[in-house]
């Protein structure tokens, strides 16, 4: 593994996470500003500020730990009751909480007495300054997967013959070369040579290497006519396939040992461009997945802390942290294959990090987007119902009132977090095996 090549593909890893964090925050940052709030931050990462610049009412800037991004909107919770009061609540470590939180609120409601502040906003500009976060990041991976699938192309078999066996070699066999002992291979016995091109078979033509190989498999002992495209010219070859014990993919992805038809030829194997739409149905599936791995959370990341003290092989389809997918980046690149085809790895793991984190901020709780969008959709329910009953309209609701809620919300994510990269230290997952 070239080590250089590792490197490049973790830094690569990192800047495309800090873009799509950057994009997220704009997601929030264009109808905010557009309805009317002040926005007094718009930062990527965590920790010291590195580089940071004023442009009218907003400090833009960049911290050191590109693990997040967030802006700072005015007002994001109503005044608190007892505004303009000084002292701390009594009741304990969560009273004092909700205390500091509310405090925080109403000092930044201090610069915005003439409006622009959050809260305020109707309950369906709220959700949309919430939603465009998540939103952005799953457009961006529409654009990534659909890059990878229509303009990169899926690498696929294609009808053109990439090489032709001289004999049948017995299922299992470690050899390699024939001997005189070896029925000759269908293909070869029939003439057929690297790089033709399958036109048909018994006069229905195949649009693919696995049509094709559908029907010969399925044919054994069948005598076929099989139409093949050489030097410009179509001609008609007669084959007919063995019967022989070979590994066959069902419907299921699984590989079994069957017995089927079998020529002894290989199909060439290129990148095929896909349909347009191919790329917005990847990255749609792949929210369907992460948010069935999502919706498991606690359960895999308890099976991942398991694996982690045994020493047992982790699910390659469980959860990863950023360090995960940091390694994986850096073996995706330094992978002896292509340039364009580590170049679509990398796309597609960046799209699927995107769908992660559409999904993972969706989750209905606090301090996450799904969380925001909850309180908006509740506070407009009790407006709706108010209505409906003749009531006066009910006061803003207070989401400080949930801060206890949001630091156990919180101190889950870091144990959950912190157990991912530990087992992404000591007990990754790898794409080389």
């Amino acid at each position: 593994m070239s080590v250089l090549a590792f490197v490049v593909g973790v830094v690569v890893l990192v800047v495309g996470l800090a873009v799509s964090i950057a994009l997220h925050e704009i997601g929030h940052l264009y109808p905010a500003k557009r309805f009317g709030v002040r926005v007094g931050q718009y930062m990527i990462g965590f920790g010291p500020t590195l580089w940071s610049r004023r442009i009218g009412e907003t400090e833009y800037g960049v911290k050191a730990l590109p693990l997040g991004g967030y802006i700072s909107m005015a007002g994001m919770y109503p005044p608190s009751p007892d505004r303009g009061r000084s002292g701390r609540a009594g009741g304990g470590f969560f009273a004092t909480m909700v205390q500091d939180a509310r405090t925080a609120n109403d000092e930044t409601l201090a610069a915005t007495e003439q409006g622009g502040a959050f809260y305020e906003l109707p309950v369906w500009r709220r959700v949309v300054i919430m939603l465009g976060g998540p939103v952005m990041n799953l457009l961006l991976a529409v654009v990534l997967f659909t890059v990878v699938f229509s303009g990169i192309g899926i690498q696929t078999a294609t009808t053109t013959i990439a090489a032709v066996s001289e004999c049948v070699l017995p299922a299992g066999s470690e050899r390699t070369a024939c001997t005189a002992d070896d029925p000759p291979s269908p293909a070869a016995a029939a003439g057929l040579r690297p790089g033709d091109v399958l036109v048909a078979i018994d006069g229905e033509r195949v649009d693919g290497f696995a049509a094709a190989s559908a029907v010969i498999q399925a044919s054994p002992g069948v005598p076929l006519t099989v139409t093949v495209e050489r030097d410009g010219a179509e001609q008609e070859l007669q084959l007919t396939p063995v019967r022989a014990e070979r590994q066959v993919v069902g419907a299921d992805g699984e590989s079994t040992t069957a017995e089927v038809g079998f020529v002894g030829m290989t199909a060439a194997v290129d990148n095929v461009r896909q349909p347009l739409w191919a790329g917005p149905q990847a990255a749609f599936a792949n929210v369907a997945q992460v948010a069935g791995i999502i919706g498991q959370l606690p359960v895999k990341v308890y099976e991942t802390a398991v694996d982690l003290f045994t020493g047992a092989e982790r699910d390659p389809d469980g959860p990863l942290s950023v360090v995960g997918a940091g390694r994986l980046a850096g073996e995706v690149a330094a992978v002896d294959a292509p340039i364009v085809d580590r170049v679509s790895a990398m796309l597609g793991l960046l799209g699927s990090l995107n769908i992660a984190l559409f999904v993972f901020n969706l989750i209905p709780l606090l301090p996450l987007d799904g969380g925001h969008v909850v309180v908006a959709l509740w506070e407009g329910i009790r407006r709706v119902w108010a209505r409906l009953t003749g009531r006066a309209a009910p006061a803003p609701v207070d989401a400080t009132r949930l801060v206890p809620a949001t630091f156990v919300v919180v101190v889950g994510l870091v144990v959950m977090g912190a157990i991912l990269i530990l087992a992404d230290v000591f007990n990754p997952i790898s794409v080389l095996g």
